[in-house]
């Protein structure tokens, strides 16, 4: 696997897994993805050379001060100054369980250059998956909250990266 910068000719397949992982990260559509992308600090892809080289995953992040709307990073810029806030993580689930995941998050908290590595993870719909991968990276909540207009809940978690 090798992880890199996210291409814009990789937008359509970054596009195919996030929406294929609906309901743990929102649904896009494709200019919504693309201003993402444009506003966020950091977008990661890992990709598979044994597969042509694939992307099979990736991330996409936001420092303090980003133009982004979102309540969960709201919460995160109304507290913290020095903060990386991980927006969305996605695997290709052809590729669970084979260090996609952790090799991303590995990436990211390299790269964010912050003290903090903030995310949310649902409560409602749970993911009991997601909540056990970052109590073991560290994750800690530090509170949680509806959104959506209260379809969803999710726990607000923060590790300690510096």
């Amino acid at each position: 696997m090798l992880l890199r910068d996210l291409a814009p000719d990789e937008l359509p397949r970054v596009l195919e897994l996030n929406n294929a992982a609906v309901p743990a990260v929102g649904e896009l559509t494709l200019p919504a993805l693309t201003e993402l992308v444009g506003a966020a600090a950091l977008g990661v892809v890992a990709t598979d050379p044994d597969a042509g080289g694939a992307v099979v995953g990736f991330a996409l992040g936001f420092g303090p001060g980003a133009a982004y709307r979102s309540e969960n990073y709201r919460y995160f810029a109304e507290r913290l100054t020095d903060f990386h806030y991980l927006d969305r993580i996605v695997v290709d689930p052809a590729y669970f369980r084979r260090g996609v995941g952790s090799a991303l998050y590995d990436e990211v908290e390299r790269r964010c250059g912050a003290k903090v590595l903030a995310c949310e993870v649902n409560l409602v719909p749970r993911n009991d998956d997601s909540l056990a991968f970052h109590a073991y990276r560290g994750f800690e909540q530090v509170g949680s909250q509806d959104t959506e207009g209260g379809k969803k809940t999710v726990s607000l978690l923060q590790k300690n990266l510096g």
